[in-house]
């Protein structure tokens, strides 16, 4: 039984990987869930305009929301780096 749920595991995590490493994927996460949402200005813009201007106000939830939207521009930027470094 546990040699079942190892392989069931392992099949899971290899899935996980490819799609992580699917330029496809990662381009699309940039630009729905990285930019959403898109008007007056994208969102995530719009945080790092606050950070960069000092942060002033901002709380836990609004931190959280920055690592929200960056996650995907975080992915796009391992996936980079790791074509570039298997050069």
């Amino acid at each position: 039984m546990a040699l079942l749920q190892l392989k069931v595991l392992s099949k899971v995590f290899d899935l996980n990987m490819n799609i992580i490493n699917n330029w496809k994927f990662i381009i699309i996460l940039c630009l729905t869930l990285g930019l959403a949402p898109f008007f007056p200005e994208p969102h995530l813009w719009g945080k790092i305009r606050w950070i960069s201007g000092g942060a002033v106000g901002m709380e836990f939830k609004d931190w959280f929301d920055v690592l929200f939207h960056g996650a995907p521009f975080l992915l796009l930027f391992r996936k980079l780096l790791l074509v570039l470094i298997k050069k």
